[in-house]
């Protein structure tokens, strides 16, 4: 499969039938997943220091509220992303308990104002993803435009449930692998996604973009 209207296609019908299955969970078995996708994220995030980018959970994916609550009592600085204008890269602005959320698109929440952040680490929700680290999202390509365009790469998680593996997603020169892909059974590190990272740590502390 290399012509991109045919790997288009077929993302757009493994999309459909991943998000059916995610759906299809039961609250039970969702908690359980949720709870050992947070263990294996506790352990793995930097300590209370930098700035990471969460999000507000969406169709059936892993909800990370818990965590981020968690995160801010401990002190570590958190963000949402936001699309201020479609197709063009996200922008993060910071998140702590109580502030006031707005509908955004698909009327998933975000910081209704504040100041502009570059995460040093970055929560990404997958609909599927493959062991090569990337990634098949929502099809609107906000993550791989955002990255493509940060001034530094950040560390880059992607959290998705176990029965969203791919053998591949059939990735196209735009496609930008994570670093860690966290599911509820394991934590699938992307060696040469880390080799590609700029130096310095990921947990510096969270720096406001020039003319944000």
């Amino acid at each position: 499969m290399q012509r991109w209207e045919e790997v288009r296609a077929w993302r757009k019908a493994q999309r459909k039938t991943l998000m059916a299955q995610r759906l299809s969970i039961p609250r039970d078995e969702r908690a359980r997943r949720d709870e050992a996708i947070t263990a294996r994220l506790r352990h793995l995030l930097p300590a209370p220091r930098g700035c990471i980018a969460v999000y507000w959970p969406f169709k059936g994916e892993y909800d990370p509220r818990p965590l981020m609550r968690s995160l801010h009592d401990l002190g570590v600085r958190l963000s949402l992303p936001v699309v201020v204008e479609r197709a063009r890269p996200l922008v993060f602005r910071e998140w702590r308990p109580g502030i006031h959320l707005v509908p955004g698109i698909w009327d998933i929440p975000v910081p209704a104002e504040g100041t502009a952040v570059l995460p040093d680490a970055i929560l990404a929700p997958v609909v599927g993803f493959d062991t090569q680290g990337y990634r098949l999202g929502y099809g609107g390509g906000y993550y791989d435009r955002t990255l493509a365009a940060l001034p530094e790469r950040p560390l880059v998680i992607g959290i998705g449930f176990e029965p969203s593996w791919l053998e591949t997603i059939h990735p196209q020169p735009h496609d930008i692998p994570m670093d860690l892909i966290v599911t509820e059974q394991r934590v699938i590190r992307i060696v040469d996604a880390a080799a590609r990272r700029t130096g310095g740590s990921p947990v510096a502390d969270c720096a406001v973009p020039k003319g944000g």
